[in-house]
């Protein structure tokens, strides 16, 4: 019953999801079982200490890695037995990304970086869209110019702008403020949080940080690569106790 409820419920879900790196006694199970599902038009952090599996977890559920067994399901396709191809093309035509490193193209402008993915993909950008995250993210003026050109905050404004375009049906963000002073953190974050209210966007994000933690409508906590709690509507008192009393746990 409960695959049956991740399935037609989440946008995005693990099912009984197994990723083991290496074999025999050097074997490391990253993820032991996991059962999750994320729901549509909801910003959910996943948190736990290091090592706990969140981002393997994220880079199972995105695509970007294969498990050893379970589902790792978008929607209703279930991503463990696509081809390399459809897998790419998944990625580019239903999944956004946002990365600690932003992941820009330095030869390309913000404009160019922003609509590449769209172009590999053979379609056009939403005119309407593109005015209003450009114009939302406040890099209107910084288009015309280059990554090395522009600060980190801005950098990472371009990504999630680049990340949106697409209209994904889930964007992954992994550590997005991870680079960032904390009033650039903290624009990315409130922009993450009003896409999920102003678009109906599908948020997964990865974080250490309990502050980050608390604009996410929801906070899914692993341990050992096992689902180990959640918070609903969280602050950063309650996650930082969430976190303490997992590492006390161990």
């Amino acid at each position: 019953m409960l695959t049956q409820s991740v399935d037609t419920l989440a946008a995005v879900a693990a099912v009984d999801l197994v990723k083991v790196y290496g074999s025999g006694d050097t074997a490391v199970r990253a993820l032991d079982g996991v059962t999750v599902g994320f729901a549509r038009a909801q910003f959910t952090a996943i948190m736990g200490p290091s090592g706990s599996g969140k981002s393997t977890l994220m880079h199972c559920l995105a695509g970007l890695d294969t498990a050893t067994s379970g589902q790792a399901l978008l929607g209703g396709t279930d991503l463990t037995k696509q081809s390399d191809k459809v897998l790419t093309k998944v990625r580019r035509e239903r999944i956004g990304f946002v990365f600690q490193a932003f992941n820009l193209l330095p030869q390309l402008t913000a404009a160019q970086n922003i609509t590449l993915p769209l172009e590999l993909a053979g379609r056009r950008p939403d005119a309407h869209l593109y005015g209003h995250l450009t114009e939302s993210l406040g890099i209107v003026g910084r288009l015309g110019h280059r990554p090395g050109e522009l600060s980190g905050g801005q950098q990472q404004r371009v990504a999630l702008a680049r990340a949106l375009m697409s209209r994904p049906e889930v964007v992954f963000a992994d550590e997005p403020t991870g680079n960032l002073d904390s009033r650039s953190g903290a624009e990315v974050l409130l922009f993450l949080r009003n896409s999920v209210r102003e678009l109906g966007q599908t948020i997964v994000m990865v974080t250490h940080d309990p502050g980050a933690a608390a604009y996410a409508d929801r906070v899914v906590l692993l341990a050992d690569g096992r689902v180990a709690g959640e918070i609903d509507r969280p602050d950063i008192a309650s996650v930082t106790d969430a976190l303490q009393s997992l590492a006390v746990a161990r």
